[in-house]
């Protein structure tokens, strides 16, 4: 069996001597058969895709194992830190139902993790007794660098069920409820919850929570005992140097609970003073927000707390008292402002605000784009900000070049890499190079032509996946992301329609061609963004199947997006739909991928899309609508959908085909709680930047007719795409929060002697 290798590889002509110890392809080769024969025992004439994948997977685990040992020899002799129908139908993710080739169960370093119980006071000591134990089961998955011999480790954790069965329980009938129990406490790692824009208190979330927090503390501290900064005192373990080697982020307020378990750990069990403890604490924790919107803040029931974690919600109770003591000292007499910033929400149900608790226990708090943490000053923690502005910074997002344009368009990479060479893929600021080369006739022609074969592939996948024949000459606009309102895949649908409109208005009018994507998941319990699905393909219906549109206008929901085809349809596309309301998206990370790929972007200045233009100059992205500061006067003033409705007869037009059944001839009231969404309880405004929408949509047709000045644009917009490399993202946590400098030294090869 050949193994299929990319343009850009072959004109490379690479060697796999990176795979450390395999000279060349026909090694690899006969490592490949030897693992399909042995490990999989197959021949050729038995064998399944599935197992040719496994087999591969297994012989590139197998050159990557040495680096990882290596790696982790020394990361231990160094001792650096660690970077720690139309409608949706959700169906299982049995992701590991044939196993998975690339992790390694480490049953040995097994972990006890505690619930419920009660907390016992007494001889100066606290103990949490009479608890429930689940042990937590490390899984590890090696995580390669890029061209640098290093392989990290990525710990995950599944649940099991101790196994004690007692065998009188078993004599008098308790042996099903013994494997009950056992399946209740492996629910913990069986389903994570998929919501995470609504926060539900559900108890098993919070477990899971907990689960994963308590396990990998443990972990943390069993190998920070071990290393020769927590192992000089025979006697006591010195946790001076704690946060010197370990970091600890908290990505968003699902880890929070590592707060109040670090100090449990540390006060409890290592026997610090309280004030030590959470010096450590606060000099090891640092937390990044991800959403402004309050109805994803996680806000526990206090409840909850008492039952399943009596012991935390003991010292979160004296974390928020300490802190209120200050908060008090400061700003005396301010009661009202100690309730704002108060850990604890009193009301019909106490809570725990979560995201108060990561602020107050971490040394610093970062949005993940300027605008965003401009508006987590402004508002969302205000309060927060005037009592400790020193804690706030920005880290804007970043992808990763090598998956998202090596990877998946390895047509434009080899275009760029003859122009620049190389080392852009590890180091994209050198992407401005290709500014140079945005009037040369010959790149020009190279780019577009990537793009068209691009389009050409995609277009036939999307008529062998969706039966559905597209003009591969159209304008390919795409909107992919989670289906949610603050996204406004409304709008989309919108404009959709008033195109669709206008085609069967002036049928012999010429239009730009286009089809129109739009892909994404909905959470299971939301119904807007369920029948936001159901729209979308039952516009398409309509639009795909009426002659006098022909190909001038189609509409396709891509089923189940995801990474695998985000590859395949983010190389292909002309336009990236970014057009969330000003203010409500933290970042994006689609925006820049688009951006990378040679996508122009239309959308509102909001989340990373002002660095983006910032970056390209706003001349050569489509803005429109309204800013941050329009929408807090719109809010002030009063935003009334029906005014819009009212003096836009285009989008009364649309409104009114979604009324009647138009959309929906079956079930005529189909759309009526979208219309009545819209028209009386939209949060994000749609209609407020439609008519701005249809303008700047006008724009983008007009340009897209000249293909050598669109292709300029693309060409700009790569060359300015540098600052959104994962590589500057993590560069900067490294530097600014974790207090660590980023190292280009290179781990030896196995092969190699080491220093």
């Amino acid at each position: 069996m050949s193994l299929p290798l990319s343009d850009y590889e072959k004109r490379k002509q690479i060697s796999v001597r990176g795979l450390a110890g395999v000279e060349n392809v026909t090694d690899l080769k006969k490592s490949f058969n030897r693992h399909l024969h042995f490990t999989l025992v197959k021949d050729r004439n038995v064998s399944t895709p599935r197992d040719y994948y496994f087999a591969l997977a297994h012989t590139v685990r197998d050159h990557l194992v040495g680096r990882w040992i290596r790696t982790q020899q020394h990361y231990y002799e160094k001792d650096p830190k660690k970077i720690v129908g139309g409608w949706q139908v959700e169906e299982a993710d049995d992701w590991l139902r044939y196993g998975n080739p690339w992790e390694k169960a480490r049953p040995e370093y097994m972990i006890p993790v505690h619930f419920y119980g009660r907390v016992q006071h007494g001889d100066g000591e606290t103990k949490w007794v009479d608890t429930q134990v689940v042990l937590a089961l490390p899984y590890d998955t090696p995580v390669p660098g890029y061209r640098n011999n290093t392989v990290n480790t990525m710990r995950l954790w599944s649940a099991r069920a101790p196994n004690e069965f007692n065998l009188k329980d078993f004599n008098v009938g308790g042996y099903i409820q013994a494997v009950l129990d056992r399946n209740l406490a492996e629910n913990i790692s069986r389903v994570l919850y998929p919501n995470d824009n609504f926060f539900e208190g559900k108890e098993l979330r919070l477990k899971q929570e907990y689960f994963v927090v308590a396990a990998t503390l443990q972990d943390i501290i069993r190998r920070f005992k071990s290393s020769k900064f927590g192992s000089r005192d025979p006697v006591r373990t010195s946790f001076d140097a704690f946060p010197d080697k370990v970091a600890i982020q908290l990505n968003d307020t699902h880890p929070s609970l590592a707060i109040p378990e670090l100090m449990r750990i540390l006060v409890d069990i290592e026997k610090l003073e309280w004030d030590k403890a959470w010096d450590v604490t606060v000099r090891t924790c640092a937390y990044t927000n991800h959403t402004v919107l309050p109805e994803a803040l996680e806000r526990w029931p206090v409840h909850l707390f008492e039952t399943l974690l009596p012991r935390h919600l003991e010292i979160i109770y004296e974390i928020n008292q300490r802190f209120l003591d200050k908060v008090y000292a400061t700003f005396p007499g301010d009661l009202d402002r100690l309730r704002r910033m108060s850990l604890v929400e009193e009301g019909s149900v106490k809570r725990i605000n979560m995201a108060h608790l990561c602020i107050v226990g971490s040394h610093a708090v970062n949005g993940v784009a300027w605008i965003h943490s401009e508006i987590l000053k402004a508002t969302v923690f205000k309060d927060f900000y005037e009592f400790e502005p020193h804690k706030f910074q920005n880290k804007t997002n970043g992808i990763t070049p090598r998956r998202w344009l090596v990877l998946c368009n390895p047509g434009l990479a080899e275009v760029i890499a003859e122009r620049i060479g190389e080392d852009y893929i590890a180091d994209l600021d050198q992407l401005r190079k290709l500014l140079n080369f945005v009037d040369d006739e010959s790149f020009i022609r190279d780019v577009a032509k990537v793009k068209q074969e691009n389009k050409l592939k995609f277009s036939a996948y999307l008529e062998k996946e969706y039966k559905v024949k597209i003009n591969p000459n159209s304008l390919f606009d795409v909107q992919v992301k989670r289906i949610h309102e603050y996204k406004r895949q409304l709008l989309n649908c919108l404009h959709v329609i008033t195109l669709y409109n206008r085609i069967k208005r002036e049928p012999n009018k010429h239009f730009v061609p286009r089809t129109v994507m739009i892909g994404g998941k909905a959470a299971p319990g939301y119904h807007m963004a369920k029948m936001i699905i159901k729209l979308v393909t039952a516009i398409g219906d309509i639009v795909n199947h009426d002659p006098i549109i022909g190909d001038r206008l189609k509409v396709i929901f891509l089923e189940n997006y995801r990474v695998s085809l985000a590859e395949k349809v983010i190389p292909a596309a002309d336009l990236s739909e970014q057009i969330s309301t000003a203010g409500t998206e933290a970042s994006g990370t689609g925006n820049m991928k688009f951006m990378l790929n040679g996508a122009l972007t239309i959308g509102t200045m909001d989340g990373a899309n002002v660095e983006m233009a910032e970056e390209a100059g706003e001349q050569n992205l489509f803005i429109f609508g309204m800013r941050v500061e329009d929408v807090e006067e719109l809010d002030k003033k009063g935003y009334c959908a029906k005014d819009y409705y009212d003096h836009i007869p285009e989008l009364k037009q649309a409104i009114d085909q979604l009324s009647s059944g138009f959309f929906s001839p079956k079930q005529p009231d189909l759309f009526k709680d979208i219309v009545n969404m819209l028209m009386y309880h939209d949060r994000f405004k749609v209609f407020a930047d439609y008519e701005a929408y249809i303008k700047c949509q006008e724009k983008v047709s007009a340009l897209y007719k000249n293909t050598k000045e669109w292709t300029k644009m693309v060409i700009r917009n790569i060359g300015t795409s540098g600052k959104f490399s994962s590589d500057r993202t993590i560069a900067q946590y490294a530097r600014e929060i974790w207090g660590v400098e980023p190292t280009r030294q290179k781990i030896p090869a196995p092969d190699e002697p080491r220093e």
